[in-house]
């Protein structure tokens, strides 16, 4: 990792309250470890603010009126935005070719109501809709897909729909040449796709944001809980448990898991696919 050469200091006790008020905020949650790359990420944005100690920084966040709008600076500057098209598909074709013709066989004329939280820059959310399309699901149910993240420059890069190459290393010709137009810029997704894809800000840790979006039968909360502790786990799930309508599936990543974090979803396996069905 580069370090910047302006970095600040972070000494082990500051490293340790300014690592748990984050915690609190985020559910992000760094090891001792990891204390020099949370110097790093947050040094810019710090002395931004005209501070040359971490801890001026650490009072703005915990007592500053200012500290909601600077929230969203310290989310962007946290976030992982690792993400690509047609990424862990299997899931997605679970949704596609099993739950989807579940649904219709019996909840025949309702909505069918998919949240893609945690979705960075909106690859998740558009691959689900390119599959949905594929599969003429859009021509035969009434599908809303929502998308939401707690980063504002994520959020602004999804609804601007304009991807570089990296994010197509999974994603076929095809599918690349049928849904997306080359520009200057990179490559823009085709207009009819993106509206199908209801973009907002929300962080996951939040009860008051998750609500609304989370009252679906289907999240996809995939490759986050990878940077929270066991307890933001617990806590989101459990939100996300409360509000799902049923049946209740949550997707998360093939390198997580819930298991001894809850009682509220059992693992099952759809499709060929691993997904959190609530009891």
């Amino acid at each position: 990792m580069q370090f910047y050469a302006d970095t600040l200091s972070l000494s082990p006790s500051l490293f340790t309250i300014l690592r748990d008020l984050i915690h609190d905020h985020t559910g992000l949650f760094y090891e001792d470890s990891k204390r020099d790359i949370l110097a790093n990420k947050l040094s810019p944005r710090a002395i931004e603010c005209g501070f040359d100690s971490f801890l001026d920084y650490y009072y703005l966040l915990k007592y500053d009126q200012a500290a909601e709008d600077e929230w969203n600076h310290v989310m962007d500057a946290l976030s992982v935005q690792e993400t690509y098209f047609w990424r862990e598909i299997d899931a997605v074709q679970a949704l596609v070719q099993v739950l989807l013709p579940q649904w219709q066989a019996t909840q025949a004329g309702e909505p069918l109501r998919i949240w893609s939280a945690a979705c960075a820059t909106g690859e998740e959310p558009l691959t689900i809709a390119m599959a949905l399309e594929e599969a003429g699901w859009f021509d035969r149910l009434p599908l809303e897909i929502y998308a939401s993240d707690a980063s504002h420059a994520a959020i602004t890069t999804a609804r601007r729909g304009i991807y570089r190459k990296r994010s197509f290393r999974n994603l076929s010709q095809a599918l690349h040449e049928k849904y997306f137009t080359e520009t200057a810029n990179g490559w823009q997704v085709s207009p009819a796709l993106h509206a199908r894809v209801r973009w907002a800000m929300a962080n996951i840790t939040t009860q008051e944001e998750v609500a609304a979006l989370a009252r679906v039968p289907i999240i996809f909360c995939r490759n986050v809980f990878l940077y929270f502790s066991p307890e933001a786990i617990r806590r989101t799930v459990h939100t996300f448990g409360e509000h799902m309508t049923s049946p209740a599936y949550l997707f998360i990543g093939v390198s997580e898991s819930l298991l001894r974090l809850t009682d509220m979803f059992e693992l099952r396996e759809v499709g060929g696919a691993f997904v959190y069905v609530r009891r």
